[in-house]
């Protein structure tokens, strides 16, 4: 089981360390020692630390001092103060300090892990709702994936199997087909639903400020780090963290990241102790990654880390289906938004929708809902507000091609992808299906140039 947080524990006597130790390490959580104030804050004690348990009454400075010193020090790491000589003038003092809770010795080991995981949790929230005033987490909550194609189902059916897991997964499929949605559903039909859901487009990142944004950084780390700062997965830490196009992490990130799945520790950027944390991953790429990794771009060992459970997501043009559900959904958001009559969309403008190719997927079509609600002026969506490249499809389906050869070639492609998107992928599986070998369907694949337009 990953650690729960890393927690220093700071007294006098060794027998209560050893025994706060004992007890904090049975329950998963990463422990350092301190026998004094003075201890505590020696450099580096306090990198990574999630919470401080430490006593009231010792010689020198006393625990009081400590947690004030923290409080300027450190003002986002929970305090939880014990004392064999409780008072309610000293405990007030200490809560008015900083403190989060105040227990008397000797402490019920129940009681402080119930106070323990209460503040850690609290830590986490604090970090979460930082991280979406900051803005890098302000995107609009989006509706759940729709649809009722069987190739839809079958992903539903993958991510009901799936999300009561730990295991990373690994969402494939070209851009717009709904990745982030089906990685927010996965995340709201886990354990750790209740738990922060952090999504970071990794190709949005610039590659110098890659490690500070992931893992964060100290103060005075490089020119510009003013503050310490949390990165993306100590935000997300009990909860989700969603990497998109994680083919564009630089190596030296990749390697972090991999140390995170493995072993549930990173360093900040000017740390030397480690941070603990609990996430799990969910990864998208609209690129081959098995070539990434064949041409030295992609770290394999990463590779196999988040390839456990891969997911296809088929483009729209395969799931017409699914257009009148998507569209009609997109079309209730955009009239109670722009509060427009518009209540339905025409049957000749729903044939120009379900004929179009989708190059863009869902995304192109939700913005192509957007803009015909906003044109049309009465009840009904007519074809006259959709894009002219929808119209003029349509003209051209009445010279369609009735060439042999290019009609077989089309046939041809489509049950390639149809094979790919059965199989999730796997290229293996595929070949299997289609009664061919893997070296045949590497011929067939560059033939129709699916490799290269990233159809795995």
């Amino acid at each position: 089981m990953k650690t729960k947080g890393s927690v220093l524990v700071v007294d006098d006597e060794p027998y209560v360390r050893d025994s706060l130790v004992s007890i904090l390490r049975r329950h998963h959580y990463q422990v350092r020692t301190a026998d004094g104030p003075a201890a505590a804050l020696r450099a580096g004690i306090l990198e990574g630390i999630d919470a401080v348990v430490t006593d009231l009454r010792m010689p020198g400075e006393d625990g009081l001092a400590l947690l004030r010193k923290l409080s300027e020090s450190e003002p986002g790491v929970p305090v939880i103060v014990l004392t064999g000589y409780g008072t309610v003038p000293s405990a007030v003092e200490c809560m008015k300090a900083g403190a989060c809770d105040y227990l008397l010795k000797p402490v019920a080991p129940e009681a402080l892990l119930l106070i323990l995981e209460r503040a850690l949790s609290q830590s986490t929230m604090r970090r979460e709702l930082e991280y979406l005033r900051s803005g890098r987490g302000s995107q609009p909550a989006r509706r759940s994936p729709l649809g009722v194609s069987p190739g839809w189902k079958h992903i539903i059916e993958m991510v009901e199997a799936t999300a009561p897991s730990d295991t990373s997964v690994l969402l494939l499929g070209e851009s717009g087909t709904g990745k982030e949605e089906v990685a927010q559903l996965l995340h709201q039909k886990s354990a750790r639903s209740r738990g922060p859901f952090v999504r970071v487009n990794c190709a949005a990142v610039p590659l110098d400020l890659f490690e500070s944004e992931f893992f964060g950084h100290r103060r005075g780390a490089f020119t510009g780090a003013v503050a310490d700062r949390d990165g993306r997965f100590r935000v997300a830490h009990g909860g989700t963290i969603f990497m998109d196009e994680i083919n564009s992490m630089p190596e030296s990130a990749q390697v972090k990241v991999l140390r995170v799945l493995q072993d549930g520790v990173f360093e900040r950027v000017g740390e030397s102790h480690s941070t603990a944390v609990d996430v799990r991953l969910i990864a998208a790429s609209n690129a081959d990654l098995e070539r990434e990794v064949e041409e030295g771009r992609f770290r394999r060992d990463l590779f196999y880390r988040i390839n456990v459970m891969t997911l296809y997501l088929p483009p729209l043009r395969e799931r017409l289906e699914d257009i009148p559900v998507l569209s009609a959904a997109f079309l209730e958001e955009f009239t109670a938004r722009f509060r427009k009559p518009v209540r339905s969309i025409a049957p000749e403008a729903m044939g120009m929708l379900q004929s179009y190719s989708w190059p863009g997927n869902i995304r192109e079509l939700r913005n192509v809902i957007e803009r015909g609600v906003l044109l049309e002026k009465g009840e009904q969506l007519l074809p006259s507000s959709l894009p002219f490249s929808l119209r003029q499809q349509k003209t051209a389906e009445l010279a369609r091609d009735l060439n042999l050869r290019n009609v077989l070639a089309e046939e041809e492609r489509r049950t390639l992808m149809e094979a790919l998107r059965r199989s999730n992928g796997v290229r293996r599986e595929a070949a299997g299906l289609l009664g061919i070998d893997e070296r045949n369907l590497s011929y067939f694949l560059r033939k129709h140039r699916l490799g290269r337009e990233k159809q795995l």
